[in-house]
């Protein structure tokens, strides 16, 4: 019989599909001789179906007819054999995903047969069967609405007692195998988006509302393995490292838009039970704490992790309820979110229940230094009564209290914490500025609401006649929170009071927006007082600082424009400095290129970089000054830092004092800059001396090197300045025109540090570094780490002349040669550091004239 099910036939065709259902109904056993053929017959079948729905009714009439739905349940009771199975699993979803007509698709689902294969006992032991499973669910989920739904679920009462769909779907909602997970949460997408009242109702009550508690739970697991895979790599940082990182964040934001998608589905109960679990399971007992707290238990998650997750679920989640929660619980006590725990805070290990009052502080702590000697500005607590000193910011060490808040951890972090620290909490605040589900009068009460925006509804107000439309305008004090606070932040105080039991730090009208955003300024400017912090975070506190910067001269007083403007001077003289580095010779070019870097950065709508930055820091913070023995690389790194702040400040200094910032820096031209020099001697191009070009060798020298081992070779030596930039060059002589030769090897003057041997004083050694400059844009360049794990190293000549003499005069000429570029480079900066000390001048009078 096997064997006729091989003769020659039409494939498709109905009298096919008729031998090949006519056959399968003869099959009484499935077994090892005619597996092959019922395997065949329901993969076939499958194709004739499909086939059949988009060209001729007929052949589904037929399936309907036959009631092969049936038989393939009868044939699946009969075997015992996996691969059948697969099969029939494979075939039942290519027939369902294929299927347009919606007839055929009723009948599909209308009878028990569908519902028999999702609740029947398979061996799910074999992950193969298992992934067609999860298919074949997935297939029915693709063609639900509000009519098919129904087909699925038994009622009672108008309510829903079964819904096998789901409920065996949820079961490997945490499969192991991520692709498997994947699949399960597409499927109850498609369930929660047919928007049917009674499945929502199954979905969202006892016993089945659970899947919602484990949900979260899975996630919170998921950020503690990330928070140990960050751990692990901020100590060894490899390729390997990294990629468990990047991996474990992938899976981190798939789960965040996952919920938000949920939530997008318009459910309120479901909406309701993520936001609680957020908030009760993760943000309260684990993220916040950590803000706070140096672990002390395996359990907690590091500050830096906790920071990521903040902006991930700010920006992701899209809940309003849960947006403005998070963002009112950072004005709330620490130790109402760590109930269990003995943890340290700022190094001092304290217990629970520690003193939690809130202590007011009138003192005046303009800078203090830390550690390592970097500038730092104290942090003032929500509750001063002082509104803001004039010469000073306000003080208190929020180290030694559990009643700080959240929100000074992260200024705290900003002023005194490392490079890591800073950038996430400057990604935390620079989220909650753009996170639009935020009500106004909370991100006033952090104190970074935009003054453009404060001025907008000030303006509206008084348009509409509420208050004095004068008063509001020109008033100091924020109109949100004129008379107590607003009704949007009282809300959400009192449900953090009210449902989560989480207090506030003080007592309401001993703050004011004013204050905090006093400190905010405070806090921004004294970052970029700070060192071995990176250019890229500064950049970050930058752009932030530009969102806050007011209209109002007041706010901005003397202490923010003095402390301004020592760090612009600092800078400066850093950046005369490199006039003499490695890379004197693209000093201009990075300027200028960074200048019109930062200005569209911190003019940008939106911040730079993404948050998960912070978890994989790469660049290196300024480390001291010039130093002969750095490789020409580390002194690139150093310069590029070093430009880069410098421009930053430069820019915010420009705009603090009310100025527009130009397009370009302001520069001498290399053609305004004229000297007499050796290049013109010599008949050196315009453009440099290139390979095989002719030159004067007038004042050149003679020297031996060897490019190869035991292979030297006679040159004549030159070094030679143009404008800014300088080579040196080794020629041959040319035996038929004395005086000339031909340039055979170029090499940059700049960084090349020439050095007479100690022991060989006819010797002279010389460190040859890129002519090109191999890190112009580290912030974008994904190559970077890649250039770095590679350790490049720079190349050395080594010059042996006829006499010692000869030697130092080779010496000379280098050193001569190395002065006259650096002083063309800073004749062409001169007026831009020239305007630096006018800007200086002009705040400095600015201030006076406030003040008088």
């Amino acid at each position: 019989m096997w064997f006729s099910f091989w003769r020659s036939r039409d494939r498709f065709s109905l009298d096919e599909l008729r031998y090949l259902i006519d056959h399968l109904t003869k099959v009484q056993i499935v077994n090892e001789v005619n597996k092959d053929f019922v395997i065949e017959a329901l993969r076939s079948i499958a194709e004739l179906i499909t086939y059949g729905d988009q060209h001729d009714a007929a052949f589904f009439e037929l399936f309907m007819e036959k009631q092969v739905l049936g038989e393939f349940v009868r044939v699946l009771r009969i075997s015992k054999t996996v691969t059948v199975s697969v099969q029939l699993l494979q075939t039942m979803s290519i027939m369902i995903q294929n299927l347009k007509s919606e007839h055929s698709i009723y009948y599909m689902f209308s009878n028990e047969h569908v519902n028999y294969l999702i609740t029947y006992s398979f061996d799910f032991r074999n992950e193969e069967l298992l992934s067609y499973y999860i298919s074949f669910l997935r297939a029915i989920s693709g063609k639900l609405n509000k009519d098919t739904i129904s087909l699925l679920v038994k009622m009672h009462d108008d309510e829903i007692v079964s819904f096998p769909l789901y409920v065996d779907a949820i079961r490997f909602a945490f499969h192991e195998e991520s692709m498997i997970r994947t699949a399960v949460r597409a499927l109850t997408l498609n369930i929660y988006h047919v928007g049917d009242d009674a499945v929502n109702r199954f979905i969202s009550r006892a016993p089945h509302e659970i899947y919602f508690l484990n949900l979260i739970k899975f996630f919170r697991g998921q950020c503690s393995n990330l928070n140990h895979l960050v751990s692990d790599a901020s100590k060894n940082l490899g390729p390997e490292s990294r990629s468990s990182v990047l991996s474990a964040v992938d899976e981190i934001e798939d789960n965040l838009y996952y919920f938000s998608d949920v939530v997008s589905a318009g459910i309120p109960d479901v909406g309701k039970l993520i936001m609680d679990n957020i908030l009760k399971l993760l943000i309260f007992p684990l993220v916040l704490p950590s803000l706070r707290m140096e672990t002390v238990n395996e359990t907690r998650i590091g500050a830096v992790t906790s920071l990521y997750l903040l902006c991930c679920i700010l920006h992701i989640v899209k809940i309003k309820d849960l947006a403005n929660t998070v963002a009112a619980s950072l004005l709330c006590r620490t130790e109402n979110f760590a109930v269990d725990a003995v943890y340290k805070i700022n190094g001092y290990k304290l217990e629970h229940g520690s003193s939690n009052t809130c202590q007011n502080s009138n003192a005046i702590n303009q800078s203090l230094e830390s550690e390592d000697g970097s500038l730092l500005v104290t942090i003032p607590t929500s509750g001063s009564s002082q509104i803001h000193p004039e010469n000073g910011t306000l003080g208190q060490d929020c180290s030694t209290s559990t009643s700080c808040a959240p929100r000074e951890a992260l200024l705290s972090y900003v002023s005194s914490g490392n490079d890591v620290q800073v950038s996430g909490s400057l990604s935390v605040l620079a989220t909650l500025l753009q996170t639009k589900e935020l009500d106004e009068s909370i991100v006033d009460a952090l104190g970074i609401l935009p003054q453009r925006r404060q001025h907008k509804k000030q303006l509206l107000r008084a348009l509409v006649g509420e208050d004095s439309g004068e008063e509001q305008l020109f008033s100091s004090e924020s109109s949100l929170v004129k008379d107590g606070i607003s009704s949007g932040l009282g809300f959400y105080l009192k449900k953090l009071r009210d449902h989560y039991g989480v207090s506030r730090v003080c007592p309401e009208d001993e703050t004011s927006p004013r204050v905090h955003r006093f400190q905010v300024l405070d806090t921004l400017v004294g970052l970029f007082c700070r060192s071995k912090i990176s250019a890229e975070t500064l950049w970050d506190g930058g752009w932030l600082l530009r969102q806050l910067l007011p209209h109002s001269e007041r706010e901005f007083n003397r202490s923010h424009l003095r402390l301004l403007q020592d760090s612009l001077y600092n800078c400066s003289n850093r950046v005369l400095e490199e006039t003499k580095g490695t890379w004197s010779d693209m000093l201009v070019t990075v300027l200028c290129d960074e200048w019109r870097k930062c200005k569209r950065a911190i003019e940008s709508s939106s911040p730079r970089k993404d948050p998960k930055s912070i978890l994989l820091p790469q660049h290196k913070s300024l480390s001291g000054g010039l130093t002969s023995g750095e490789s020409s690389f580390a002194a690139g790194e150093r310069m590029c830092e070093t430009v880069k702040v410098y421009v930053l400040l430069h820019h915010l200094h420009i705009f603090s004092l009310g100025r527009v910032l130009p397009d370009q820096p302001t520069l001498l031209s290399a053609a305004e800059v004229s000297t007499e020099s050796r290049a013109k001697n010599t008949g050196v191009n315009p453009a440099g001396p290139k390979p095989s070009t002719e030159i004067n060798l007038v004042e050149s020298l003679p020297c031996r090197i060897a490019f190869e081992r035991g292979k030297e070779r006679l040159f004549r030596f030159l070094s030679v300045t143009m404008g800014t930039s300088g080579w040196l060059v080794l020629a041959e002589e040319l035996p038929m025109k004395q005086g000339y030769g031909v340039v055979r090897v170029v090499a940059p003057l700049a960084g090349c540090n020439p050095r007479i041997d100690d022991k060989h004083l006819k010797w002279l050694h010389l460190r040859i570094r890129p002519s090109s400059f191999p890190f112009s844009d580290t912030s974008k360049d994904m190559n970077h780490e890649k250039v770095k794990s590679k350790a490049l190293v720079d190349g050395r000549w080594t010059l042996a002349f006829r006499d010692e003499e000869i030697c130092k005069r080779a010496l000379s000429m280098i050193v001569e040669e190395a002065n006259l570029q650096s002083h063309q480079v800073e004749t062409i900066l001169k007026p831009l550091l020239e305007l630096d000390k006018n800007l200086n001048n002009s705040s400095f009078q600015h201030t006076e004239g406030n003040s008088s």
